[in-house]
């Protein structure tokens, strides 16, 4: 009758401690993978290229005085606005305008009727072209999946054009960034999201075009367990933006600042077309938060899925899972990550999406962050130094924490260090643990004991 108690009690003890580990892991399971509510509708601002001056003092003069008496502006090494120009009398109104003037051979109607020109043959995947308002020159890349033919024929016209096209090889692929700012994943693969805008009524996310067709399913988490939204517009090739709506409508809190790696984030404060020769930085969920130079504006890239036309030029970084991700300098957005080609341990160039194209064609608005108290905190530092600083030394803009940003990369592991959501469960699977480890020593204990008796019983 004894033994039938302990057998009882020892099957009690064990199931209970399987039950206790069934039901810490279910525990921890909900803490880590539970869905996140939608969060609450959070008062911001908004920002669209007409309500700020966009075109900076360069580009005001180049308005002015046409195309055909300029060719570009740009950021001196000293500071200063340069204009080039082709007469004597635009470099007199631009010494007037407290700018610097260089005069030039090739005016901007030049360029553009090279760059058509460039535009009407033939496409060749692998090539870019783009102005280069400093050396007065247009440059034509192609990278290593040119063929040699290919890229004699595409020489052939730009001899046809003049001299001022210069022909250059580059090494690796012009590709788009897709794989990661934070990281949004879908069947497509994995991009970072960029700044988010709004119509007025809903919230979404401004990303690359080519990250995923209309219909894309995106989530904050490789299980597809926290989705963060749905691809319901945009525009690749030709192009490249998109916009991913929010599942709940709603960004949430900090819906004006970009993450940048390490638990900080940038406010965002407004939105603006790039200068040459600028300090910019961009953020993306691969390779973090990296700065580079302008170097040409209106570049066209033939990638392999298509021509996308008026990118931005810098020679920051990137590398897959960075498409998307954003671009600003003093807290200003500037473009969204298209693609480029080399990575962040060679260097290379990297082309972006105007954020104010994006904006006006789906008459959107940027979020941006409300002024920081106190001035804000220092600006965060980028992982690698890149590219020449202006002479203001440009920042990223002012940091803040990105808690509450959807999707927030922290999250798994601020929950797992969470004694309020994951810390009962994990308590509970180490209390069964110790119960099923108790329970098989004191029936050892009990077998050991019962086999002496017996061994004495037949050899006493």
């Amino acid at each position: 009758m004894r033994h039938a108690r302990r057998r009882v009690v020892r099957r009690v003890t064990r199931l209970a401690a399987v039950g206790g580990l069934l039901l810490g892991g279910t525990m921890v399971t909900h803490a880590v993978a539970s869905e996140p509510g939608t969060p609450d509708a959070v008062p911001f601002s908004t920002a669209s290229p007409a309500d700020a001056d966009t075109a900076g003092p360069g580009a005001g003069l180049v308005q002015r005085l046409g195309t055909s008496r300029t060719a570009g502006s740009w950021v001196g090494e000293d500071g200063r606005t340069v204009v080039a120009v082709t007469d004597e009398e635009a470099a007199a109104e631009v010494r007037a305008a407290g700018a610097e003037p260089k005069m030039v051979r090739h005016s901007m109607d030049d360029f553009d009727s090279a760059t058509k020109t460039l535009s009407s043959a033939p496409r060749v995947p692998g090539t870019a072209w783009m102005k280069d308002y400093r050396s007065n020159q247009v440059v034509v890349r192609g990278d290593s999946t040119v063929s040699g033919d290919d890229w004699s024929s595409l020489t052939e016209v730009a001899d046809g054009i003049g001299d001022f096209v210069r022909m250059e090889r580059v090494e690796g692929t012009f590709t788009t960034r897709l794989a990661g700012g934070l990281p949004v994943l879908s069947t497509a693969g994995r991009c970072s999201a960029g700044f988010n805008v709004t119509d007025g009524r809903r919230e979404f996310i401004l990303t690359a075009g080519h990250c995923g067709p209309q219909g894309s399913v995106w989530f904050s988490d490789d299980g597809g367990r926290r989705k963060v939204g749905t691809t319901v517009g945009g525009s690749f090739p030709g192009d490249d933006y998109s916009l991913i709506a929010y599942d709940g409508g709603k960004a949430g809190e900090n819906a004006g600042v970009v993450a940048v790696g390490g638990g900080k984030g940038v406010r965002i404060t407004g939105v603006a077309e790039p200068t040459v020769g600028q300090r910019i930085f961009r953020s993306g969920s691969t390779s973090g938060l990296r700065d580079g130079e302008v170097t040409a504006l209106d570049v066209t890239v033939n990638y392999p899925e298509g021509t996308v036309g008026g990118l931005i030029e810098s020679d920051v970084c990137a590398e897959p899972g960075d498409s998307g991700g954003p671009m600003f300098s003093e807290g200003i957005a500037l473009g969204v990550t298209s693609g480029g080609s080399g990575d962040c341990r060679s260097g290379g160039i990297t082309y972006f999406q105007p954020v104010t194209k994006a904006l006006a064609d789906l008459g959107l608005k940027l979020i941006v962050a409300p002024e920081a108290d106190g001035g804000g905190n220092p600006s965060p530092a980028p992982s690698q130094a890149q590219g020449v600083a202006a002479p203001d030394a440009a920042t990223p803009g002012s940091s803040t924490s990105v808690r509450g940003i959807l999707p927030d990369p922290s999250t798994l592991v601020s929950r797992l260090a969470d004694p309020r959501n994951v810390g009962p469960g994990l308590l509970v699977i180490g209390g069964s643990l110790v119960a099923l480890v108790a329970s098989r020593w004191i029936r050892t204990e009990q077998d050991r004991k019962a086999y002496r008796r017996q061994y004495s019983a037949m050899w006493g």
